[in-house]
Parts: structure tokens; sequence; C-alpha cells
């Protein structure tokens, strides 16, 4: 079954939703759909925990969206696939956001005629369809952190092809050491 269009979730303001209760009866829903992000930090994380990753580039969401957790993956491996291939464990990237929000999909029937199948219950429930994270304005979503100028370019390059696969208007970010400062 095919992914339903963004527009269908592009509010700005939601209510984060996560109902979840330990007893079956009690939830709304039976089962928790798989989170399809695979790993949050990937690359060379014993240098970047020692601090001899000095530069840093950033992906900022420039306004309140929601990003599928199928959006995040592609843009993980996007990123890491062309890092990987040029610059070989000279960096690390982070995924700086969790898909928590449940989507749901009220299903109409289809048939003409019967509109009060979607119109009767104002706040019908629905089926649970996937994940979502809810990224507010400045938030971050990935950081890649780097060794030297040759990753920082193509970590920038990647950063600016993964600006398509993302849902809403976002910006790169780029930040160095100040001179004379370690």
């Amino acid at each position: 079954m095919a992914l339903r269009k963004a527009a269908s979730y592009s509010r700005k303001h939601v209510t984060p939703y996560t109902r979840n209760s330990r007893r079956k009866n009690k939830a709304y829903i039976r089962t928790i759909p798989h989170v399809k992000v695979a790993k949050y930090g990937i690359g060379n994380g014993e240098d970047y925990r020692a601090g001899k990753h000095k530069f840093f580039v950033r992906l900022i969401a420039d306004e309140n969206i929601l990003i599928r957790d199928t959006a995040l993956e592609a843009g993980r491996m996007h990123v890491h696939k062309m890092l990987e291939e040029a610059t070989p464990g000279e960096y690390f990237l982070i995924v700086k956001v969790h898909p928590h929000h449940f989507l749901r999909n009220n299903k109409t029937s289809g048939v003409a005629g019967a509109d009060r199948l979607s119109t009767g219950m104002s706040h019908s429930f629905g089926v649970i369809e996937g994940r979502a994270a809810i990224v507010p304005r400045g938030k971050e979503i990935l950081v890649v952190s780097c060794l030297n100028e040759k990753c920082v370019r193509i970590a920038r390059d990647a950063m600016n092809s993964v600006k398509a696969k993302m849902p809403g208007a976002v910006k790169i970010l780029f930040e160095q050491p100040l001179p004379g400062k370690k």
C-alpha cells in the first residue's frame, strides 16, 4: 500500500499523539509501527567524542514541520553514502530528531453518496499508518561533524541534496572553530 501524500499531515501546529497503554483493551493503538530510522549516530564516533572534529554542518528546520521516519531515513542514508565514498572515517553523522508521533488515517468508503462515514465522527480515531517527528522551527534535524575542509564540502553538498527529501523549508548552517582557539 502506498503512503498518503504529505498534505494529509501538513498541519503546522499538531498535538503529538503517542497514546499507548500497557493493557491492550485500554489502548487505542493495538500494534505500534516500527521506526524506519536504522541508526541515529553513524561514522567515527570515537574521534567525535574525543573532540577532534572541529567543523560542523547542520540541517535546521526553517518552519514547523512534520517529518516522516521514511524521509529521515532517506536523508540519513544519502548523506552517509556520499560521505563514506569520499571521506571514510573522517566524519560523524547524528540524526537529532525522533519520530514519536503516530500518523492516523481515517478511511472513507469511496462510494458516491456515502459521505457520512467520513463526517459522522468529527474526531474519529483512524488506523495507525506510520510515524513522524514533530520538528519546531530552529531545531536541528541532521548534524555532521568533520575532521577537515574536504569533508565539509562534501557534507554541505550532501545536505543540499537532502533538502529536497525534507517536507518543509530547511536551511544549512556551517560552523568552524575561531582562529586561535582549540
